[in-house]
């Protein structure tokens, strides 16, 4: 069996889903106890978004898993509210963006894809999202995308 008759996939590290659940759940449960006393308004706007924030997060990193699927067949992109299934063929781009900030070098993984009705989709991944590093998985990507 060759390298691409299988699939290979990339997530948030399961790690960080769970500290987000749990920061999430600390948030709320810090939002309760200043609803509980009435007071300190600043606190508890910072409280809920906190929460909502984290806990949209943990969400994601949950139900989006695997976050980016590759195989034979073509690629399988996950979000929170969306699953986008294509085909190689549908795959226009593949590259990998690296910018400096703040004195540290970082890469985005920048899909070009086109979906079943002809629709444009720009799929941008991080390494928290792929839980490895953009370049390597381009790198995977191209190996598939590539004819044999």
């Amino acid at each position: 069996m060759g390298d691409h008759d299988r699939a290979v996939s990339w997530s948030t590290p399961t790690g960080l889903v769970v500290m987000a659940w749990v920061l999430a759940g600390a948030a709320a449960v810090w939002l309760v106890l200043l609803l509980l006393t009435g007071s300190d308004r600043p606190g508890q706007l910072i409280a809920a978004v906190a929460a909502a924030g984290l806990g949209t997060a943990a969400a994601s990193g949950t139900k989006a898993r695997p976050r980016l699927a590759a195989g034979p067949d073509g690629l399988v992109v996950r979000r929170l509210s969306w699953t986008l299934d294509v085909g190689w063929g549908r795959v226009d781009n593949v590259r990998v963006l690296r910018q400096r900030r703040f004195g540290r070098e970082s890469s985005l993984l920048e899909l070009e894809l086109r979906e079943p009705d002809g629709a444009e989709r720009l799929v941008i991944l991080g390494r928290l999202e792929l839980g490895e590093d953009p370049e390597e998985v381009a790198e995977v990507l191209e190996t598939y995308r590539t004819p044999r």
